[in-house]
């Protein structure tokens, strides 16, 4: 049973135990239990428990902030009285490696307007990415590897 399932698991029987069946007193006992077992991660499963649920978040965190980001983005690229784009795909190097960290990233990329995952090389070593705007490929390639990538690499290691 994962480390996950048992913080729910735990969760549950916080909200049967307080008599409160509410979304707010079931995502108190969540974070009541994540705490828990932080506290006991040696005996656990020796992982930070707390530290992986902090960093997920924080990863979560960064997605919106991009999203964010994005939206303004593309929103001005578009009500500007001339357009002014460079569309194109370009090959974004993989620094992760496992599938559950390749299909990650490309949904986050995805996910934020403007650019979208097209496809994996066969040998799992690029990313193929279509962009709005490639006038600056090495800066996308760079705010990918230093944002999206470099908090997957952080959160799943």
């Amino acid at each position: 049973m994962t480390l996950f399932a048992i913080n729910l698991v735990m969760a549950v029987i916080w909200v049967a135990v307080s008599g409160s069946a509410s979304l707010l007193n079931l995502a108190f006992g969540f974070v009541l239990s994540t705490l828990a077992l932080g506290l006991i991660r040696e005996q656990v499963n020796g992982v930070g428990y707390l530290t992986r649920t902090l960093r997920f978040a924080s990863l979560m965190l960064l997605f919106l902030v991009e999203l964010a980001k994005s939206v303004w983005k593309v929103a001005i690229l578009v009500l500007a009285p001339k357009l002014k784009l460079e569309p194109g795909i370009f090959a974004y190097p993989l620094r992760v490696e496992r599938d559950f960290e390749i299909t990650l990233l490309a949904n986050l990329i995805t996910l934020t307007p403007g650019t979208l995952s097209v496809d994996v090389s066969d040998d799992r070593k690029k990313l193929y990415v279509h962009a709005i705007d490639c006038s600056d490929v090495e800066g996308t390639i760079r705010d990918i590897a230093e944002g999206f990538e470099r908090k997957i690499m952080e959160t799943f290691e």
